[in-house]
């Protein structure tokens, strides 16, 4: 799709119920709010002489998928239905598995930044953590869309910065599944915009399913440690609490 180019209304977006039988690729980025794109504007925006940011994102997305030969792309500020209550928990619930079924992944790092290093904001995120490490390959790309590296070559880098071991960086989480304290410390200082993100932004990650109800705030992640528990016999989450995410120090190391 080109700037300019008018989207049908008759189209669909790609139904994820077959995720596993379709080849895709899928969108990593930092939000930036006021310019991000959503379900109902998406067509609207396609008509566009000088598109928002957010917009452009999504067209330059279009253009590396259509290089790399690919027919669909997923971008999640468009294609969620955050009006409906019950899609946002679904697909909330399926995101984990959305990136892990994916061809590849493109890590959009929007910062005027000349190297690659943690200051991009794209690491201090707190969805972006399971969006690297589930999806089998990740590229990232400069804020020009100019290729950076791709996440198993640069793997010990990418530890470095976020303190995921290298070997589930290249192999995943089913290569040696870490305590649920470990992967939540990797977690420790990265931030979202909604406080109940910081728990449901982990569920993927630590394998558990629960409803979002925005607007419980810090008992969310009471949830999660009463899910992980009803789940798992690791116990390593009590160890942990909330506030002191960031000066805690893993155990099981």
């Amino acid at each position: 799709m080109s700037k300019g180019e008018r989207v049908d209304r008759r189209t669909k977006v790609l139904d994820f119920r077959s995720d596993e039988a379709t080849e895709y690729a899928i969108l990593s980025h930092r939000w930036i709010d006021s310019t991000e794109v959503d379900y109902e504007e998406m067509v609207d925006l396609a008509k566009m002489e000088a598109p928002c940011d957010g917009y452009k994102k999504i067209l330059d997305s279009c253009e590396q998928v259509k290089k790399d030969g690919y027919a669909y792309l997923w971008v999640d500020t468009c294609c969620i239905d955050k009006r409906s209550s019950a899609e946002l928990s679904e697909a909330i619930n399926s995101m984990y598995r959305w990136y892990e079924n994916s061809m590849v992944c493109y890590a959009y790092l929007h910062d005027d930044i000349p190297q690659f290093c943690g200051l991009a904001e794209w690491f201090s995120r707190g969805w972006t953590l399971q969006e690297m490490i589930a999806s089998r390959a990740v590229h990232f790309f400069n804020k020009d869309w100019q290729p950076i590296g791709e996440k198993r070559t640069l793997a010990h880098t990418l530890s470095c910065i976020t303190r995921v071991p290298e070997h589930i960086l290249r192999y995943g989480l089913s290569s040696d599944r870490p305590c649920v304290a470990q992967i939540m410390s990797w977690a420790a200082n990265r931030t979202t915009t909604r406080v109940e993100d910081k728990a449901y932004s982990l569920m993927g990650l630590l394998d558990v399913n629960m409803p979002m109800l925005y607007g419980e705030g810090k008992k969310a992640f009471h949830r999660l440690q009463l899910e992980i528990i009803r789940m798992s016999n690791d116990q390593s989450t009590l160890a942990m609490q909330q506030s002191k995410w960031a000066e805690w120090q893993c155990p099981c190391r």
